[in-house]
């Protein structure tokens, strides 16, 4: 593992991050300013497929990671997809903002994915 890799990753998790902010402030902004509750739902499943891709996409930066941390890594984006593609199969809009929140989650903190892309910048 070279901290080349898990920089790599980690800007990677972070530009992922970005576009889900982008996505959840634009619908935020159609629902609560326009009250469209289609664009609001086809907005949160643009984030869900987003979501679910994200594995796939990170694969080969994973496995540049060499064992230990790729299967740590791997494992995490493994849950993030996999809920997303839960989320899509159901066709759940509810679930799909959820998705990277704990329950706890209070406004201004990151989401699960942020973490993850602070904490993969910290193996380096």
């Amino acid at each position: 593992m070279s901290s080349t890799a898990t920089a790599v990753l980690a800007d990677f998790l972070d530009e992922k991050a970005r576009r889900v902010k982008a996505i959840e402030t634009e619908a935020q902004a159609v629902i609560h300013n326009k009250g469209d509750q289609s664009g609001y739902e086809t907005l949160m499943r643009r984030k869900a497929e987003l979501l679910a891709a994200l594995e796939q996409e990170a694969l080969p930066l994973i496995k540049a990671l060499g064992p230990g941390l790729a299967d740590a890594a791997g494992e995490r984006l493994a849950g993030f997809s996999h809920n997303a593609g839960n989320a899509l199969r159901i066709g759940s809009v509810f679930y799909m903002s959820a998705l990277l929140y704990p329950d706890e989650h209070k406004p201004g903190e990151p989401n699960n994915l942020e973490l993850l892309a602070a904490e993969v910048r910290g193996w380096a």
